[in-house]
């Protein structure tokens, strides 16, 4: 039971870094002084998806 619920939480935080990260890539391309306001959001589902947080 904790296995499918560790497993279900760390799919739903690599699909926020994967979303996150695509609205980076936008961000970059298309209004690159204001990127850095989605890298906390990357980096943060980066981490937790990771399983270090």
């Amino acid at each position: 039971m904790a296995t499918t619920a560790t497993s279900t939480s760390k799919s739903k935080y690599w699909l926020y870094f994967l979303i996150s990260f695509v609205v980076f890539m936008l961000m970059l391309i298309f209004m690159n002084q204001w990127f850095w306001v989605a890298m906390p959001f990357m980096l943060t589902y980066l981490v937790l998806a990771l399983g270090y947080m």
